[in-house]
């Protein structure tokens, strides 16, 4: 089963190269390189986790306790960048992150399967999601807060990803129908911790929360969705739903 998922991740990653070929092809030299840049480092993360999750869960554990860590970091940074401002925002948005990284590392510590299914959904939604939406992107989904995202982006993203986990759903031990609403909940707390991300930045007026991954931005710019979506199963599982 490992061996059909890993060769489902890599034809989405051939997949992904073709579409951000067609993306960057008319675009100028720099904004090609930081696109294929920014392709290289989601290949490497992809696989880092992914063999986290299926050779050493404990690895993964920790990996989600630094990704945490960072982000709390970039979040503080920002506000003290900002000279303070917005404090009673900064102070929501501080105990919302803390809720949900609470259940992201609770997350973490679940079965190997189930976190991998759950990883796997976000990474397709995350990725086609950007492919999608640059390619077929014309209507603004929340200018206000995001203006890259596209109704098409978040819709493509949504049925590959949503799509895609009918062929994963051995990881989940639960019906088709049980697995496509799993799926479809995790895409939509992915587009929620991205959204709102989204917004805390749009609030202290920067494009990113740090520089510290090359052509994603901070660890909150890439691992926003897989908090989010992660922290949706955790609570789905201690409910006894799942």
């Amino acid at each position: 089963m490992i061996q059909t998922i890993y060769i489902i991740i890599l034809s989405y990653f051939v997949l992904g190269a073709i579409g951000f070929w067609f993306i960057n092809r008319k675009k100028d030299r720099k904004t090609a390189r930081k696109s294929r840049t920014k392709f290289i480092t989601y290949f490497f993360i992809i696989h880092i986790l992914f063999l986290s999750i299926v050779f050493e869960p404990f690895i993964f554990q920790l990996i989600g306790l630094f990704i945490v860590l960072v982000g709390l970091f970039e979040i503080i940074k920002l506000f003290w960048q900002s000279g303070f401002r917005h404090q009673k925002f900064w102070v929501a948005a501080l105990l919302i992150y803390l809720i949900f990284s609470t259940g992201f590392l609770y997350f973490s510590r679940l079965g190997n399967e189930l976190v991998l299914f759950t990883f796997l959904v976000l990474s397709i939604f995350d990725a086609f999601s950007q492919i999608s939406g640059q390619l077929l992107g014309k209507r603004k989904l929340v200018p206000s807060i995001s203006p890259g995202k596209t109704v098409e982006g978040l819709a493509g993203g949504a049925v590959v990803a949503v799509g895609t986990s009918v062929l994963l759903m051995s990881l989940t031990g639960i019906s088709v129908s049980g697995t496509l609403l799993l799926a479809a909940g995790i895409t939509l707390f992915a587009f929620l911790g991205d959204l709102a991300a989204s917004l805390f930045k749009r609030k202290f007026g920067v494009k990113d929360f740090s520089a510290l991954l090359p052509g994603h931005g901070g660890f909150l710019d890439r691992f926003d969705s897989l908090i989010a979506g992660g922290a949706l199963v955790a609570l789905l599982k201690l409910t006894t739903l799942l």
